[in-house]
């Protein structure tokens, strides 16, 4: 994990790493819905980034739209450890979505988020659509939306911080009132 000058979050991936983990989600998934056990189907990467505790989130869709989506802000372990859980916790523990089944998964894609760091948003003017994902949290609440998504949908900057207070719970102008702490972060999605 590096941060360059600018303070962007970078974290080069070979074509073989980034092969490794979009099969390492859909043997996950495939094993889970065989009632077997993941563990023997991919043996472990060869590569040391594959190795950092680093967080990720998995998301999965079918036909165009979202079918789950689960993940760790930070790495509780190897970065292929938490892909293959968050891979089956988007599948079948997402408590927006029933469990996903066998004949739905050949219409499934995925796409992983590997995090960069958690800070404090110092300027509400600095986040850039595409690039930063943000976590509104306040009053007990917490809603994080990654950096893809304000893209998918469209969204300009205050329509972004709007819509993460929403997935909160706040109120959509909570992002400007005094305890809502509004968090940054970027990750590489591959």
């Amino acid at each position: 994990m590096e941060q360059n000058s600018s303070g962007e979050f970078r974290l080069e991936l070979s074509a073989a790493e980034k092969h490794y983990l979009h099969a390492l989600v859909r043997r996950t998934i495939e094993a889970e819905l065989a009632d077997a056990d993941a563990s023997d189907e991919l043996p472990p990467p060869e590569s040391d980034i594959l190795r950092r505790e680093l967080g990720a989130f998995v998301t999965l869709n079918k036909g165009g739209r979202l079918r789950g989506c689960i993940g760790n802000l930070v790495g509780r372990g190897p970065l292929y450890k938490t892909v293959a859980a968050m891979a089956k916790a988007a599948a079948f523990q997402d408590p927006r979505f029933p469990p996903l089944e066998s004949g739905e998964f050949p219409d499934v894609t995925e796409e992983i988020s590997i995090m960069g760091p958690i800070t404090s948003c110092p300027d509400h003017g600095a986040i850039t659509v595409g690039r930063h994902g943000l976590i509104a949290s306040g009053h007990g609440r917490q809603g994080l939306l990654l950096p893809q998504v304000p893209v998918e949908w469209g969204w300009d900057r205050e329509t972004f911080l709007a819509q993460t207070c929403r997935k909160a719970g706040l109120p959509p102008d909570a992002w400007k009132k005094p305890g809502t702490q509004i968090l940054w972060f970027e990750a590489v999605v591959i």
